[in-house]
């Protein structure tokens, strides 16, 4: 149709004979010439359901060496009458012209977009907060959708306001969700800012929230580019959306230097914090992975997924409790692990507080002690220590214990050539024992939600973040000091509480909640740096050294086994007399 067009449009439709003839004559070759470029450029391969920008590339290549190789055919031929030069000028366009009109014509008539029809008029009007390349991708994405259409886009970016993409109009800036919304008749908002900061997105949602709207968000950009999730895989906000951080930057070559090809062990390997750090660490590739815990069910889950998800990492599942100074120098022997992750501990403040304080000092002071002392014994290059905030000027006996720990690091770094690094870092989200499940649980039975002080704050970080922050700390550390985890700023529970009941989609006129006093060992408020102590930075934007000083009683090893091992009274009084003792 083009070759033919060409030479009407050269001879203003009046064809002479002899021209008629050579048109006819050229066409089976011109035709015959572009049928073997097409299919070498694979146009006949392609869908035109789904015609692209990357079509019309092959296109343009393809009908451009075909206006090289046309003339050259021709000339071969030998024909009485010349073609017209201008053909060969006019023909290309033309046929670049019709090929990528009509594969552009049939999939707007499979999509319904001819005359600006809607495809799927019943499907629920949806308001995209975002306008950039996500929010382009969820347009396209979403086009075929029976049950979104998006009608409406807002990006704080001026120059994109009165613009369309896809047809879809940008009608202002994030702040103007509320008139937008009640414009386009949207009850439901997808915030489509994979790449911006938390504090952004959050405010996005906040802003959709205020007006009522059900607001949803695409996949992380990371999944988005390595194809692990479309844009339009749309779920509800969580939690991590909003009290989340920005991504954690590692440092990888130094990472993979600590863990690749090393035996690495993590004690209390079942918990929140101590599995995660186990996913972390077969990222880099260790020669073996021990996973040492106490709860049987919690050390057989982990086993089971490892076996899934890294079929090939050499692993090893060991029982046992760090108090069992038996156990722990066989499984020490038997794998010889060169990095170990001491996660094991009890955390719960108020559980440990009476009944249970001597088993948490037995557990998270001793049980490091043996840990330690087993490392140093074997070799092992370098020890971390999971600590916490409640470590910090301690109120609890769960956090003297813990700080009762960091002590027994550095009074055994002298002793040995192990690194003993201790990582302070506050609550987590989601872990086991976190307060996120327990309000959820009152949320869905219609409440109240009961918050324990209207000015409480704790610092909050996800559990991969904070996982591969001691990782970090890890490589950086020395050996007796302790490093603090960058935790933001501290959330107020009341204001956590108020989060998670916007997004489970109730009433918070309906969810109350109460206050129930501050519960035994608890305190207003965290710290991560105590009185007397200072911080300083490290190469990682999100670690400090913190210069804690040495403990003044240099036996205070030798001082906490021969409580332990001997105990005598072990109420709550006692152990919090003894714990005076020791200087707490």
């Amino acid at each position: 149709m083009a070759w033919l067009a060409a030479f009407a449009l050269r001879l203003n439709f009046e064809i002479p004979d002899q021209f008629a003839q050579v048109m006819w004559l050229t066409l089976a070759w011109t035709v015959g010439a572009h049928a073997m470029l097409f299919l070498g450029f694979g146009l006949y391969r392609g869908l035109w359901r789904y015609a692209s920008l990357t079509d019309l590339q092959r296109i343009l290549l393809a009908v451009g060496l075909g206006a090289l190789a046309v003339p050259a055919l021709v000339t071969f031929l030998a024909l009485p009458v010349p073609v017209p030069r201008t053909v060969y000028l006019i023909a290309p366009p033309l046929l670049a012209g019709l090929m990528a009109g009509s594969r552009l014509a049939y999939r707007m008539w499979k999509e319904r977009r001819f005359l600006g029809v809607v495809r799927h008029p019943q499907a629920e009007p949806l308001l995209v907060l975002g306008a950039g390349e996500a929010a382009a991708m969820l347009l396209r994405e979403l086009a075929d959708s029976a049950s979104w259409r998006v009608v409406g886009l807002l990006d704080d970016d001026g120059r994109k306001h009165g613009g369309e993409i896809h047809g879809v109009k940008v009608f202002g800036a994030l702040d103007d969700v509320a008139k937008v919304a009640a414009r386009i008749n949207a009850r439901h908002a997808v915030v489509a800012l994979p790449g911006v900061s938390h504090a952004a997105r959050r405010r996005a949602h906040d802003l959709c929230a205020a007006v009522g709207l059900h607001v949803m968000t695409v996949p992380a950009w990371a999944d988005i580019v390595s194809g692990r999730a479309g844009v339009a895989k749309l779920r509800d906000i969580e939690l991590d959306d909003l009290l989340g951080r920005d991504p954690v930057h590692l440092d990888e070559t130094g990472l993979r230097s600590l863990l690749a090809s090393k035996s690495v062990m993590v004690t209390g390997a079942g918990g929140s914090i101590g599995s995660e750090l186990c996913r972390q660490i077969a990222r880099f590739a260790p020669s073996r992975l021990v996973l040492f815990e106490h709860s049987e069910f919690a050390l057989y889950a982990l086993e089971q997924e490892f076996r899934d998800a890294h079929p090939t990492q050499a692993l090893h599942a060991a029982i046992g409790d760090v108090r069992d100074a038996r156990r722990m120098q066989e499984v020490f022997a038997q794998h010889a692990p060169r990095i170990v992750f001491h996660a094991a501990a009890y955390k719960h403040v108020p559980l440990m507080q009476e009944d249970n304080a001597f088993e948490a000092v037995s557990n998270n002071a001793y049980g490091t002690l043996i840990a330690a002392r087993t490392a140093q014994a074997t070799g092992v290059e370098t020890f971390v220590l999971i600590s916490t905030d409640k470590a910090v000027n301690p109120v609890s006996v769960m956090g003297a214990s813990k700080r009762l720990a960091e002590m027994i690091c550095q009074s055994l770094q002298p002793r040995g050539a192990t690194r003993l690094v201790a990582v302070r870092f506050g609550n987590v989200l989601g872990s086991a024992g976190s307060v996120i499940p327990r309000f959820r649980e009152q949320i869905a039975r219609g409440g109240p939600v009961t918050v324990t002080h209207p000015e409480m704050t704790r610092y909050f970080m996800s559990i991969p973040e904070a996982a591969q922050l001691v990782l970090q700390a890890a490589a950086l550390g020395r050996g007796g000091e302790v490093l603090a985890l960058d935790m933001g700023e501290p959330v107020r529970i009341e204001d956590l509480a108020r989060q998670l009941i916007r997004l489970a989609g109730a009433n918070p006129a309906v969810i109350k909640i109460e206050y129930s006093g501050i519960r035994p060992g608890e305190r207003l408020h965290e710290q991560l740096v105590a009185d007397g102590e200072a911080s300083q930075p490290t190469p990682h934007p999100k670690l400090r050294v913190v210069r804690v000083p040495a403990p003044a009683n240099r036996r205070i090893a030798e001082e906490l086994a021969t409580w332990i091992e001997a105990p005598g009274p072990t109420d709550a009084a006692s152990v919090r007399d003894h714990l005076k003792q020791l200087g707490f």
